[in-house]
């Protein structure tokens, strides 16, 4: 009988999560049903927003909780071993899908993508790119803005500074938490300047500092006192998108499904501040548009590969704890 291995979790974190929260398990490989196409996978995303799923989730979101024994999932791409007559799918065809952190997976099909070549390299189909360019689309960016990302650093900032310079802004800041990933931010990833958080100087005299003419764009990844610093610093009419809630989820004496912050509101009305959650819902164009990038040097795609299923837990525990710059992937 073959086998595939896959991660699961053993029991709810207490804080946050450790290796020895999860297990990796062997088991079938799974059988397909009908409607569905057999993928090993060879890569997936190792993404700290797992937190939350861990914890119990947030109701109305887009992916359920996971409970004790659950295998782990999230973006993963893999090669199609076997697909139903009829159904587009080609064995050896590269294709991405949500049931990662598993070698064998039974996909529907209608939740199969094709990869084809667009990308030079197919594990850069699970870098944040395309949530970082609807973001930065949906704010309105305009050529010469100035734009602040929070979390810079992170899979979706370390595409969203470069996305932000091609699409026209005249100054780039970005925020993180040590001085070896800033220095990085402004050699590697399109930034003008790096905050450091928990730095000598607070977020917010940094911000100040690093935007003495006040941002017009924020891309806000973490929330929290970070949200609060870019919220006095912004110009009249910026645009807030809030792509995410680092702060709380990776707060370690929270459970990630909560995520308060105190704002005043007066900066928000005086100003005509707008503050929008993120609408990922149209990709309108990114993978070609990223690929055209990639293909003439103008962009990179951050990877922290780390090789073997067995390493999974401990590359979360990493991600969550900060030690990488850009998109963790398990590669197999």
């Amino acid at each position: 009988m073959s086998l595939s291995r896959e991660v699961r979790l053993v029991h709810p974190p207490a804080g946050l999560p450790r290796p020895s929260d999860f297990e990796v398990v062997e088991v079938p490989v799974p059988v397909p049903g009908a409607g569905e196409a057999l993928v090993r996978n060879r890569y997936f995303h190792v993404f700290a927003a797992i937190r939350t799923l861990l914890g119990g989730s947030v109701e109305g979101a887009p992916f359920p909780p996971i409970h004790p024994g659950d295998t782990l999932f999230g973006a993963a791409i893999g090669e199609v071993v076997a697909a139903p007559a009829g159904s587009g799918l080609r064995p050896g065809e590269l294709v991405s899908h949500w049931l990662g952190w598993r070698e064998y997976a039974a996909v529907p099909i209608d939740r199969c993508q094709p990869l084809g070549d667009v990308l030079p390299d197919p594990a850069a189909h699970l870098v944040s790119g395309r949530t970082a360019y609807a973001a930065l689309r949906q704010s309105g960016l305009t050529d010469g803005e100035t734009v602040f990302v929070a979390g810079g650093a992170g899979a979706v900032g370390s595409m969203a500074g470069q996305i932000a310079r091609l699409l026209g802004a005249g100054r780039v800041i970005g925020s993180t938490g040590s001085p070896a990933k800033a220095e990085r931010l402004v050699r590697e990833l399109g930034y003008d300047a790096a905050v450091l958080r928990g730095g000598v100087a607070t977020v917010d005299d940094q911000l100040a500092e690093a935007a003495p003419d006040g941002l017009d764009v924020v891309i806000d990844n973490v929330g929290g006192e970070q949200l609060r610093a870019a919220v006095a610093v912004a110009r009249p009419g910026a645009r807030i998108i809030l792509v995410g809630s680092l702060a709380a989820q990776l707060a370690p004496d929270g459970a990630g499904v909560a995520s308060p912050v105190e704002l005043d509101t007066f900066p928000l009305i005086l100003k005509h501040i707008t503050l929008r959650g993120l609408d990922n819902t149209v990709e309108d164009g990114w993978t070609e548009r990223f690929g055209t990038w990639l293909r003439a040097g103008r962009i990179t795609a951050p990877l922290v590969r780390i090789a073997g299923i067995e390493h999974a837990a401990d590359a979360l525990s990493e991600t969550i704890a900060g030690k990488h710059v850009g998109t963790v992937i398990v590669e197999m």
